[in-house]
């Protein structure tokens, strides 16, 4: 048995009244890559806090290499000790390369930082991650995959040997996760240790050795080895039961004269151009593509948040008035974003408040609101999407990933439209909210309601009639529900494109 590098012994950790963790035990011997899999709420972002230093246990304690963590975090220490990537970058923005690579570490002394010993450091660490950019370029212009090489490269920079990788493909194309996947195996054999956290289960048996599974805040797989555990186990461990994977597909309405939605020669130079396709009532039809193809654009384009060069958008045979959010909403359009904290929730409201926001209007006038149909209208909504939250007025931020998601996406419903516009709906959710939002997807289908779904994950697709595949800003495949994932795969990378 090899030492272990780290290990979690009997820790809890509580929020007032609210339980996150209940005593949690793990360890993860030198040299290995741990997976750690939870629903959204399972504990997963408590128990990477506490390893990090960042929250303090209100028992039990963390051990690296047989030595006991300060109880206080003591920035150096903890930095020497463990390191995470995150889905989001720390780096700071503003900062160069080499400054981000020694950020609290700078060569010199207390008065001065010797600059041209920390870029000869930071070439010699650029040239051995292949990073291929200058020690003098500032980190916002640098790719999400080159951003998480200069927080690899940092972290062992100051002697961690323990990474933790918090969904740090999210924002990845398919080469890039490949890479970085050859990275992560290039530090397994250096003998750093690794705990990687991810909502697809695929990655997991990629590139993990062993898996732990955390369910509402109690450890369930305390680390059994990936190639004992079936797919089928973990979410059983992950969910307490089985969750059905079934091809919904609702049966179309009758066929419609109208279209719901018809994008006719939609161009913006140099996103995308030439696009052309219509969408029935009660049709979901996929919009995929690399990170790049444009297809994210179009679908900014048909909510109002871009303007396009030429081309036309009806919704229900009306032409939308090009760029202008309020006349889209207005003609029955939703739209559901990517990034759901910095574009979806509004952090300050209540969960109340963000279900309704974009109905206010209707519940009073003169910018009266009542606060019963208000109220109301968000109860429904809140049941509806069984929406896991203390109240309704518990504060949006507060909430799990996926119910954060189930919140903007109920807004987006709360309006009754003909068209929802929803950009990869389940990234960063757990198998049982995955389900739940495929489900009021469905509901709203069997409405009438028309939905593109802009994404390039198969599993996000798989309820669609059609797939149309956006490569170099041009729409160049059409897949019907019955195609290959292999076809899909091959257009979507460009490969027969």
């Amino acid at each position: 048995m090899q030492p272990a590098a780290v290990e979690v012994r009997n820790v809890s950790k509580a929020f007032g009244a609210a339980q996150v963790l209940h005593d949690v035990s793990l360890s993860i011997p030198t040299g290995v890559s741990r997976g750690l899999v939870g629903r959204n709420g399972a504990g997963k972002s408590t128990l990477v806090s506490i390893l990090t230093g960042l929250l303090t246990p209100n028992s039990g304690k963390v051990i690296f290499n047989n030595v006991e963590a300060p109880a206080q975090r003591t920035s150096r220490e903890w930095r020497n000790k463990v390191a995470c990537v995150y889905q989001r970058s720390t780096l700071v923005p503003t900062m160069s390369v080499a400054e981000n690579l020694f950020a609290n570490a700078y060569p010199g002394n207390p008065t001065w930082v010797n600059w041209s010993r920390l870029r000869a450091a930071a070439r010699e660490i650029c040239e051995e991650w292949e990073l291929g950019v200058s020690v003098d370029t500032r980190a916002s212009d640098l790719r999400v995959e080159q951003r998480q090489l200069v927080e690899i490269a940092r972290a062992l920079a100051k002697g961690a040997r323990f990474i933790i990788f918090d969904e740090p493909t999210a924002a990845l194309e398919s080469k890039e996760v490949a890479r970085l996947f050859e990275r992560i195996r290039r530090l397994k054999r250096e003998g750093v240790t690794l705990l990687y956290i991810s909502h697809h289960l695929q990655e997991i048996y990629d590139i993990c050795d062993s898996v732990t599974v955390l369910r509402d805040g109690c450890v369930i797989v305390p680390g059994a080895d990936v190639a004992d555990l079936p797919k089928e186990k973990i979410v059983e461990a992950m969910v307490g039961e089985q969750i059905a994977r079934s091809s919904r597909r609702p049966p179309m309405l009758p066929a419609a004269s109208t279209p719901a939605l018809s994008v006719k020669h939609l161009s913006l130079a140099p996103m995308f151009h030439d696009v052309s396709f219509d969408i029935a009532p009660g049709e979901q039809v996929g919009l995929a593509g690399l990170g790049g193809s444009g297809k994210e654009q179009i679908a900014e384009a048909i909510a109002g948040l871009l303007t396009a060069g030429s081309g036309d958008i009806l919704v229900g045979g009306v032409r939308l008035r090009p760029g202008h959010v309020p006349t889209a909403q207005l003609k029955g359009v939703s739209y559901v974003p990517r990034d759901r904290r910095r574009r979806g929730i509004l952090p300050q409201l209540s969960v109340a408040e963000n279900l309704t926001v974009s109905i206010q209007r209707t519940f009073g006038r003169f910018g009266w609101i009542a606060p019963r149909r208000l109220e109301a209208s968000a109860r429904q909504l809140f049941s509806a999407l069984s929406i896991v939250a203390s109240s309704m007025r518990q504060p949006v931020v507060e909430l799990s990933g996926g119910n954060q998601q189930k919140v903007v996406i109920g807004r987006a419903l709360a309006s009754s439209p003909q068209v929802l516009v929803l950009v990869y709906p389940t990234q960063g959710v757990d198998v049982a909210a995955k389900e739940a939002i495929f489900d009021i997807i469905a509901a709203a289908q069997a409405r009438g309601a028309a939905a593109l779904i802009v994404s390039d994950e198969l599993d996000e697709l798989r309820n669609c009639q059609r797939v149309l595949v956006v490569f170099k800003g041009a729409i160049v495949k059409s897949f019907g529900a019955d195609s290959s994932e292999r076809d899909l795969i091959a257009a979507i990378e460009g490969v027969d494109a």
